[in-house]
């Protein structure tokens, strides 16, 4: 998702309306509702200093709003090509079924990848099993790596 969407997003998590939002982050509220919609159509983007006003507001880390535009089979694939490039993703067929892969020949890379993985993997799990709500999830999720050492204990 590209930003605007990410914003809309956590506002409709939150149960926001835009003048709402605009306001809590600053804007007069005159425009307020102008502006966030401006911000959520793409027709503008916004600075560093307001999506980390925004995430505090969202109560999550600016990196969940600040991820690559993947608003298109096309854009999502060029993101996966610059993870192999940059990350040593690779893709790969398992039991007939699709997936993704982390190159062991990465070095420091592969190491680090495969630790957030497995952070990810076991919160995903604990999901799974019922031993977390979907909100737990979705927090750790969206606050990454802010809660990872603490959720990975409980």
């Amino acid at each position: 998702m590209a930003i605007g969407e990410r914003i809309r997003f956590f506002r409709n998590l939150c149960g926001m309306t835009q003048k709402y939002l605009g306001q809590v982050v600053g804007f007069p509220e005159k425009t307020a509702d102008i502006r966030m919609a401006q911000y959520e159509s793409g027709s503008r983007t916004p600075k560093a200093d307001l999506t980390n006003k925004l995430a505090e507001v969202f109560d999550i880390s600016p990196q969940a709003l600040s991820v690559p535009d993947i608003d298109s089979y096309n854009g999502l694939m060029h993101t996966l090509f610059t993870l192999e490039d940059l990350y040593g993703f690779r893709i790969d067929k398992l039991d007939d079924e699709l997936c993704i892969r982390l190159d062991k020949g990465m070095g420091t890379n592969y190491l680090k990848m495969f630790d957030m993985f497995s952070a990810w993997q076991e919160q995903a799990k604990k999901f799974k099993n019922g031993e977390i709500t979907k909100e737990e999830y979705d927090n750790w999720r969206y606050n990454y790596p802010k809660f990872n050492a603490f959720n990975s204990n409980k």
